[in-house]
C-alpha cells in the first residue's frame, strides 16, 4: 500500500471509529500529518481522494471537514460500474433495478406517508394528462416517470437503497426514452401501471406493491430484447433529474 492509501484508510477507520463524525473538521494538515506518521504531500493526496469518494470536502481558507455521508453521494460511483456494464448488455443493470425497486415497492408500502403518496398522486394526475394529448411532451413523460419512483425509493427507510436506486436510475433514462418514443401505447400503460403501484402503496399492502413493481419493470426489460443491437440503449446518458 502506498502512503497516500495509509491516509485514506487511516482516516476512514477515524470514521467508523466515532473519533471523526458528520460536519467534523479535521486536524491541521501539520498535526493530522504527524499523527498518521505521513508527508504533507501524501496526506493531500490521500484528502483529494477522499474528496473524490464524497467522505470530504475542503472548504477554501476554512479547512477540510467530514461531509454529511449521506448514501447517494457515497454511492454515485456506482454510476461508473453502471455504465461500464450496460455497455456491454443493459438488460443486466435493468435486471438489476428490478430487484432493487421492487423490494423497494415492497418497503414503502408499510412506510409512505401520506404528503407522498399526495406527491405521487400530483405526478400520475400530469402524465394522465399528457397521455391524452397529442403530440406526447416524452421528456416530461420520463421526468414524472423518474420522480414517481424517487418517491417510493425515498420511502424505503434505507439509505442504502435509496443511494444505489439513484446511481441506476439516472442510467436508464436512454431505455425508458427509447420505449416511450417506439412502442405503440407504451406510455399509457406505463401510467397505468403506475397507477396500480400507487393504489397498492395506499392501501399498505406490501406484497401486491412488489409485485405491480415487478410487473412494470418487466414490461421495460422486454422492450429492450425488441430492440435491434444497433439501437439498444447504453452507456451514460444526459441527467433528466428533476428538482425534489
Amino acid at each position: 500500500m502506498s502512503r497516500t492509501d495509509d491516509v485514506v484508510d487511516s482516516i476512514k477507520r477515524m470514521i467508523l471509529d466515532g473519533v471523526l463524525r458528520p460536519g467534523d473538521r479535521l486536524p491541521v494538515e501539520k498535526d493530522l500529518a504527524e499523527s498518521l506518521g505521513v508527508s504533507r504531500g501524501a496526506l493531500r493526496e490521500g484528502v483529494s481522494a477522499l474528496s473524490i469518494l464524497g467522505i470530504v470536502s475542503t472548504r477554501q481558507g476554512d479547512g477540510t471537514y467530514v461531509t454529511n455521508l449521506d448514501a447517494t453521494q457515497l454511492l454515485a460511483p456506482m454510476g461508473f460500474v453502471v455504465d461500464l456494464h450496460g455497455q456491454g448488455d443493459p438488460r443486466h443493470v435493468y435486471t438489476v433495478r428490478r430487484l432493487l425497486e421492487s423490494d423497494a415497492a415492497r418497503l414503502a408500502a408499510t412506510g409512505i406517508t401520506d404528503e407522498a403518496l399526495c406527491q405521487a398522486r400530483a405526478l400520475l394526475a400530469e402524465s394522465a394528462r399528457i397521455v391524452g394529448q397529442a403530440p406526447h411532451d416524452h421528456e416530461r413523460l420520463i421526468e414524472i416517470d423518474i420522480a414517481f419512483h424517487r418517491i417510493i425509493a425515498a420511502n424505503t427507510g434505507n439509505p442504502v437503497m435509496i443511494g444505489l436506486i439513484e446511481a441506476f436510475a439516472r442510467r436508464t433514462v436512454r431505455g425508458r426514452l427509447w420505449r416511450s418514443l417506439h412502442e405503440e401505447g407504451a406510455d399509457r400503460r406505463t401510467h397505468d401501471e403506475h397507477v396500480a403501484i400507487l393504489a397498492a402503496l395506499a392501501a399498505r399492502d406490501p406484497e401486491r406493491a412488489r409485485i405491480r413493481m415487478a410487473n412494470h419493470l418487466i414490461g421495460v426489460e422486454e422492450s429492450l430484447h425488441r430492440l435491434p443491437d444497433d439501437d439498444a440503449p447504453s452507456g451514460p446518458v444526459a441527467d433528466c433529474s428533476v428538482v425534489d
